[in-house]
């Protein structure tokens, strides 16, 4: 009990000191921009929307909401990070189960960093016989280390440094997904 309340102590100080780089209206900005350009290209697609869990999940609940249009939603996870700041190989907690034969697919990240996970979901999606994937991050760091030289996602709201970022999905160590806005770790 002790431990676990020094560790929290530290997660919430470490928030605390850290830096807000864009807080919660300048990123509701960013979604209301991506949606209309969401809408604008796959209005009459008929597409499949997957979730990259977990840090998808609360871009892809912000961002669904604002698409007026049909659309199917599902899910997958694969990670190369869990809880940890460094990630090695990737790991499929839950390969995407819906049939994507022939069909556009959207696939909602909350970061594009180096880009190997979304690189391995897309080709995945593709070797299932999708018709076109899509990709659709909350920020895109800025850095020259992307797994290809011309990698960025189809739909991206913000680009910013290449900092250890959290809030608005993306995690430090497993929380803060929730923060309202984004944050960079100082020092690190």
């Amino acid at each position: 009990m002790y431990l676990d309340l020094l560790r929290l102590n530290d997660i919430r100080r470490m928030r605390d000191e850290a830096d807000l780089l864009v807080d919660g209206h300048a990123v509701d900005a960013a979604i209301d921009r991506m949606a209309a350009d969401i809408t604008a290209r796959l209005s009459d697609a008929d597409p499949i929307v997957f979730a990259v869990m977990n840090g998808g999940l609360i871009l892809a609940g912000h961002l669904l909401l604002r698409l007026d249009f049909p659309l199917e939603i599902s899910y997958l996870h694969a990670t190369r990070y869990g809880n940890a700041i460094n990630g090695e190989d990737i790991e499929w907690r839950a390969r995407p189960n819906a049939n994507v034969q022939g069909r556009t697919v959207l696939v909602i990240d909350d970061v594009l960093d180096i880009g190997n996970t979304l690189i391995a979901i897309t080709d995945h999606l593709r070797e299932m016989g999708a018709r076109e994937t899509l990709t659709a991050v909350l920020v895109n760091k800025l850095h020259e280390r992307k797994a290809r030289p011309d990698l960025r996602a189809d739909f991206t709201g913000l680009e910013l440094p290449d900092r250890f970022l959290f809030g608005s999905g993306m995690d430090y160590r497993g929380y803060w997904r929730n923060a309202r806005g984004i944050y960079a770790v100082k020092d690190l």
